[in-house]
């Protein structure tokens, strides 16, 4: 049956990516949004789009009730899931089917029988698929005999869904019962099932996944591997195919393991078998995902496959063609994710408008995204913005055109993990292939993400700046502020940036211009232009052409010594924003999910004191000395804005 509507029941840059093959196809698409993507450019890119009241996941993209309600009220023949959400729920799956409606991927019974991580392993152990050990976790287990018969360190996982969420790693007895109970909330807040399992946990593997595909002619081949080592908080953000350690005898092994896996489940459509990779060249099965991957991209640039479209000719019992049974590996492509968080306060994410979103159409590189200029940031859903991916002839060529790209981009009013993906694309071990899952442990994300030169770029906003107020000045128009016949005391602004403060003060005599940055005067200045977005600046002997966008007192100052977002703060502070000693506040918007001490309490330094959720993650608030709590003003359920206080410790300093 040829599909004619296509309901996409996901959000973001994967609901868009599926509709722009679906329209290549002539194929109408639906769109289902929930309150806070209501101005969401996949929303009004589909055909037609209907509304999901509510903004929890919970109440909008897990309800399939609504989803399949929503595809009958609007004549679609088909729903593709995307991936997260709902499109690993077999229920789902079946009733799509039950409703008439076409399921774009694997059927209930493949879906069903991956889904439970805990059965997918003793199914690939039946079909010959290497395995670690394990034990699943219930209400009655000893969790410390399980512990002991998996051998520390153990991971805990998450039986159903994946992404990281629900994982802890756990080195001794005593952190067993807590790491559990947190996996447990996490599973049940992101997948609707709070089970979780046991397994031996193998430190600093490769990460090394194959990308299957089956047909309902019961054909199954494999796409070669993507290696997705690279992770911080068990979730990817550099992946690449194909994989740096991986040779043809390799390939072909793990090749055959994948399409066994799949054989042994009646695979039909797309779907990635995830292996671990240790240092002697073993491999072991982590997981099938029966969906479309984050990372498919780069296998569609090295293959020159489009693998949605493939998708949806499976979908109308259509068999694999030629393209696909002899597909070959051409050049290398690198994927990275484009998150927005705080790197340097430990990836918490980060919230607000995105006041510009631009990223470079160089040859060769590939943006798949689910913002623009204008959309804001929340905290209901995952926080990646973009997936950036470059193809190129090698590895060496894919990863500096990507790092170009990033360093070039522009994103201001969110902050984002851009300067670490650059840092990593250029780093000596990176570039010579030598990464696993314990990158980031041996390389600090603070010393990757390249130093930037604030001073030129605070300069450049204090000019921007004066620019913009000269072109709006009713008299003389032309003089640059400050000026005077007789020179006299240079104009002075102060920055907040990056945890700290910078101060400009720059100066225009008739013999030219001068500017000091805290204290320190830039040499040999010769300014060329200056408009409000753009100025046009020479120092020491180099010139350069900055871009300064200003937005709400926040100068974002782009230009090839990186990019900059500078604060102007007042000359004079409100006294009335102090907060009282000992606030502990919270690090990025989102719900108190648990508080774990009274008023009148005595805690230690390092406990947990409150439980964040923010984007399906938790986020504990530590003591950060000894001290007695006096205050505790939020409670279990509470939403809670960046920088309210939480809790007050009395004895510990702000």
């Amino acid at each position: 049956m040829a599909i004619q509507k296509l309901l996409v029941a996901n959000r973001g840059e994967i609901a868009a990516r599926v509709m722009r093959t679906a329209h290549a196809l002539g194929i109408a698409t639906v769109a289902v949004f929930s309150d806070p993507d209501v101005d969401a450019p996949f929303a009004t890119l589909a055909d037609e789009a209907v509304r999901l009241p509510g903004a929890a996941p919970a109440d909008t993209y897990l309800r399939g009730d609504l989803i399949i309600a929503a595809a009958v009220a609007t004549g679609a023949d088909a729903v593709h899931p995307g991936y997260g959400f709902l499109s690993e729920n077999a229920e789902f799956a079946r009733a799509c089917a039950e409703a008439g409606l076409v399921f774009v991927g694997p059927s209930p019974e493949a879906i069903a029988s991956m889904g439970s991580k805990v059965e997918a392993k003793a199914l690939m152990a039946a079909a010959g698929v290497p395995v670690l050990p394990g034990a699943t976790v219930t209400d009655k287990t000893d969790l410390a005999a399980a512990a002991a018969g998996v051998g520390f360190p153990v991971l805990v996982k998450a039986a159903f869904g994946g992404g990281g969420r629900g994982m802890r790693v756990v080195h001794t007895p005593a952190e067993l019962a807590d790491a559990v109970d947190g996996a447990r909330r996490e599973a049940a807040s992101a997948f609707g099932d709070g089970t979780v399992f046991l397994e031996r946990f193998v430190v600093d593997p490769r990460h090394v996944e194959v990308q299957i595909f089956g047909d309902s002619q019961g054909n199954v081949v494999h796409l070669f591997e993507r290696e997705c080592s690279i992770q911080r908080r068990y979730q990817k953000i550099v992946e690449e195919a194909p994989s740096p350690a991986v040779d043809s005898a390799l390939r072909a092994e793990l090749g055959a393991a994948a399409v066994a896996a799949g054989k042994a489940i009646g695979y039909i459509g797309a779907g990635t078998v995830e292996f671990i990779l240790d240092a002697a060249g073993a491999f072991h099965f982590l997981e099938v995902n029966t969906r479309l991957q984050v990372e498919h991209p780069v296998t569609e640039l090295v293959t020159g496959l489009d693998l949605v479209e493939l998708q949806l000719l499976v979908a109308q019992g259509e068999p694999l063609p030629p393209s696909v049974t002899g597909a070959r590996i051409d050049g290398h492509a690198i994927e990275v994710r484009l998150y927005a968080e705080d790197v340097a306060a430990g990836f918490l994410p980060a919230t607000g408008t995105l006041h510009r979103f631009r990223i470079p159409a160089l040859p060769g590189i590939r943006v798949d995204s689910g913002v623009v200029d204008g959309s804001v940031v929340g905290t209901a859903y995952d926080p990646m913005l973009a997936k950036v991916i470059a193809h190129g002839p090698t590895r060496a060529d894919a990863a500096r055109l990507l790092a170009r790209a990033l360093d070039g981009a522009h994103l201001h009013g969110v902050t984002t993990n851009r300067d670490l993906l650059v840092g990593i694309l250029r780093e000596p071990d990176f570039r010579a292939g030598r990464t696993d899952t314990g990158y980031l442990t041996r390389h600090d994300p603070a010393t990757l993400a390249p130093s930037r030169a604030v001073e030129v770029h605070a300069a450049a906003a204090a000019l921007a700046a004066q620019a913009g107020h000269r072109a709006a000045a009713r008299v003389l128009g032309t003089l640059p502020s400050g000026w005077r016949n007789v020179a006299g005391i240079p104009r002075r602004v102060s920055y907040a940036c990056g945890g700290g403060t910078v101060e400009v003060a720059y100066r225009f005599t008739h013999r030219g211009l001068t500017i000091e940055v805290d204290g320190a005067e830039l040499p040999a200045v010769r300014l060329l232009s200056a408009a409000p977005d753009q100025v046009d600046l020479e120092v020491d002997g180099v010139r350069r052409v900055i871009a300064v966008h200003q937005v709400a007192g926040v100068s974002y100052v782009d230009s090839s010594l990186g990019s900059t977002a500078l604060a102007e703060l007042s000359r004079f502070p409100d006294a009335s924003a102090a907060r009282h000693a000992g606030s502990l506040v919270a690090p990025m918007p989102g719900a108190v999910v648990g508080v774990l001490a009274e008023p009148g309490a005595v805690v230690r330094a390092g406990q947990a004191l409150v439980v964040l959720e923010a984007m399906k993650m938790e986020h504990t608030i530590l003591a950060p000395a000894a001290g007695t709590v006096t205050e505790v003003p939020v409670g279990p359920g509470d939403q809670v804005d960046t920088g309210q206080v939480l809790i007050i410790v009395e004895g510990t300093e702000t």
